[in-house]
């Protein structure tokens, strides 16, 4: 028995030497497993392209979920002889990180981006950038991530960059990409649009004001933002509302709060007669719903009253003021010409953005755009329709299931993506200008255009991350081989923000899906339930966890009685648990090692130990069901109760009265069945724990491959 089995098992020091093993095996690349035998030159693609972290900083405990599940799918399916590549990269986050450099900035030189101007700005976001990036990696690679670093890749990268324009272009090019004067959600804090997604709705203490534009209007009309209504241009109700059917289609003029305003009475089936006094001003220029209001019956949508810094565009005593203190000097002229009927304190859902902040003024502004609706070249259908085929049809699965209709839900509302950012960090749009010519795509050979000033949106780039990592545009024999890529796992926190994008891009760009299934898992909370938060001290840092407890453990603790979709609680107490199962499976290699290698094998099991050896057979095979149908949680938990209920309260103890006795051919054959129970189990646990079941491999007799990481999966005896 080796003499490393005298110690107690030591995570910390062997984890990084295990990892630094697999490194210089070369087995992380599919490439080399075939170069030296380990997988057929015709074996079966299986592929997944990790989410990119976004380089902001530290990862936390939910990547460290992340990682845990697809590094057990991927050594899962490489040790059934695969030809698998986990590859890996980083997102350049443009909104979070470019946000992040700033607030440093301002912290510590009082400096805004336009005082350091748009070259340096850019120099100090690619240093934190990079640095953020090195971190990240060290993270990754502690878990244990069996990722293909030789094919490494980042969203701002040439490769990567090259793709981008490219899809830009054909995009362009088929009448998809657009530039157009549409309402967005602009963050006057962070001084950018973003998208639907990136807002974070917070419920707020407000006060719904009932009031009439005039003395002689006959409608009273319910708000919480009186501010706007000097924009409006027409009062919205319900075709059915029998109290204001005799005004609909008369239009009226008043002066409010010193602004000349034209009123139009419309009949709206999207008016919601219970609320307020069942009639609302249309502001078209300062909310997405009266736009589609005016755009329904044809009404002037352009009349902004707020600019970029939230402030009041209008002449008289609003102009200039911010739109908080606007409100107060509408409700006091209101109220000074009797027009206020009522004040009530309701609760209201305000949309903020998520990276700033900031609270959103949507506006009108001139940007690019995506158009879902229109038909694709070729296709005959449009990204919505594709998009939603690409699921209903079976090509692509969601896992859990009850994913799909959210998913449904959210292509039925999706509107044209306005693709355009008003930052500096990131992809610049590729298109060019001198005078009334433009070009897209790649820039201008020869001198004198401009390039336009702003970027894309992030999830434009990551968008196209399965095929853009895989060498696209180039045919390259990665392309060929492993897209679409089998898997994507993920939270269902960005089944949005990023798998419906991708299945949108790539269905553009390929006429085909990025993946075949996509895996959601839940959010990672404390123990009481809590999201996990600086504010909150609650945070646990995957790397002090793997330090404090190893990292098979943090993987063990994380996997287990995490069903997909669902949130998972976690503490150091359930980590702690299995840090003591990694101990408990040195301490049953270490009684099998000393108590069965020395002896001879026997021809045949007696019928205890087939028995024994066909109740683990089928184990097995119900562990290998599990993780081919995704339940991964389960087959963790088969496996832990098996090694500690099983194999070592009950089998070993009754073991030790075998190997004192004197039955040759007993003892033989016990110790050919702990031989070969100890050998399958480490090869299943190996996805799972692959640090401690590693270390244990070499010492054993029965091992047929150079690393566990590359020996087969168990098969049944």
């Amino acid at each position: 028995m080796d003499e490393k089995f005298k110690s107690p098992y030591n995570p910390q020091e062997t984890e990084p030497r295990i990892y630094a093993k697999w490194e210089r095996s070369g087995y992380f690349n599919p490439d080399t497993c075939v170069e030296k035998g380990v997988t057929a030159k015709d074996a079966e693609a299986y592929s997944i392209v990790l989410p990119p972290p976004n380089v902001t900083g530290r990862l936390h405990m939910g990547h460290a979920l992340m990682l845990a599940l697809e590094d057990i799918f991927v050594r899962f399916n490489r040790m059934r002889g695969k030809k698998t590549l986990w590859l890996p990269g980083t997102d350049h986050a443009a909104i979070a990180t470019q946000s992040v450099v700033e607030k440093q900035i301002k912290k510590d030189e009082g400096k805004n981006r336009h005082d350091l101007g748009r070259e340096e700005l850019l120099k100090r976001i690619e240093q934190f950038a990079h640095e953020s990036h090195d971190t990240i990696v060290g993270q990754v690679k502690t878990m244990g991530a069996s990722l293909d670093w030789s094919r490494e890749a980042f969203t701002l990268d040439e490769k990567r960059s090259r793709a981008v324009r490219a899809v830009f272009k054909r995009m362009y090019d088929a009448g998809l990409i657009y530039r157009g004067n549409r309402i967005v959600n602009w963050d006057p804090k962070g001084q950018t649009t973003i998208s639907d997604d990136e807002i974070v709705y917070e419920e707020r203490p407000a006060k719904l004001y009932t009031f009439r534009y005039s003395k002689d209007f006959p409608i009273p009309v319910a708000t919480t933002r009186p501010e706007t209504k000097v924009g409006d241009v027409a009062v919205a109700v319900h075709p059915d509302d029998a109290r204001y059917k005799a005004f609909v289609g008369k239009e009226f003029d008043a002066v409010f709060c010193d602004v000349p305003i034209h009123i139009k009475v419309v009949a709206d089936k999207e008016v919601d007669p219970a609320f307020g006094t069942g009639a609302v001003g249309v502001t078209p220029a300062h909310s997405q719903t009266d736009w589609d209001i005016a755009d329904r019956h044809q009404l002037d949508n352009q009349n902004v009253v707020i600019n970029e810094y939230a402030k009041m565009t209008v002449p008289g005593r609003l102009n200039g003021l911010k739109t908080t203190d606007a409100r107060e000097k509408v409700v006091e002229w209101l109220s000074q010409e009797n027009l206020l009927e009522k004040e009530e304190d309701i609760k209201q859902n305000i949309s903020t953005a998520e990276r700033t902040g900031g609270i959103i003024e949507p506006l009108p502004k001139l940007q690019w755009w995506v158009d879902v609706n229109k038909e694709v070249p070729g296709r005959g259908k449009s990204l919505k329709v594709l998009m939603k085929e690409a699921v209903e049809s079976g090509a692509i699965k969601i896992i859990p299931d009850y994913f799909e209709k959210t998913y449904f839900h959210w292509i039925d509302n999706l509107r044209d993506w306005c693709i355009s950012r008003q930052i500096w960090y990131g992809h610049r749009i590729p298109v060019w200008y001198q005078g009334e010519e433009i070009v897209v795509g790649e820039a201008p050979a020869s001198e004198g255009w401009t390039q336009d000033e702003d970027t894309l949106d992030t999830w434009f780039s990551s968008g196209i991350w399965t095929f853009s990592t895989l060498g696209w545009p180039e045919a390259t024999s990665d392309f060929k081989t492993y897209h679409p890529t089998a898997l994507l796992e993920t939270g269902h926190d960005i089944l949005f923000f990023w798998v419906a994008r991708m299945i949108l891009m790539t269905e553009f760009a390929l006429g085909t899906v990025p993946f075949k299934t996509v895996y959601l898992h839940g959010l990672v909370r404390d123990a009481q339930g809590r999201k996990m938060s600086k504010s909150l001290g609650n945070n646990l840092d995957p790397l002090d966890i793997a330090a404090k407890f190893g990292a098979d453990a943090a993987r063990m603790a994380l996997v287990v009685g995490n069903t997909p979709g669902t949130d998972l609680r976690i503490s150091e107490d359930k980590i702690k648990g299995y840090k003591l199962f990694a101990n408990k499976l040195w301490n049953i290699a270490r009684f099998i090692l000393e108590n069965a290698a020395a002896q001879s094998a026997a021809a045949e099991f007696t019928g205890d130990d087939a028995a024994l050896r066909a109740a683990f057979d089928a184990l097995l095979a119900d562990v290998t069901c599990d993780i081919e149908e995704f339940r991964v949680y389960l087959a963790a938990e088969k496996l832990y109760h098996y090694a500690w209920h099983e194999l070592a309260d009950k089998i070993l103890e009754e073991s030790k009265p075998i190997f004192a006795g004197a039955d040759e051919n007993a003892r033989a054959s016990r110790a050919r069945l702990l031989l070969s129970l100890l050998d399958s189990l480490l090869r299943a646990l190996h996805p799972f724990m692959p640090f401690v079941t590693e270390e244990i491999w070499p010492s054993l007799p029965t091992k047929d491959a150079e690393l566990l990481m590359v020996a087969r999966w168990p098969s049944v005896k």
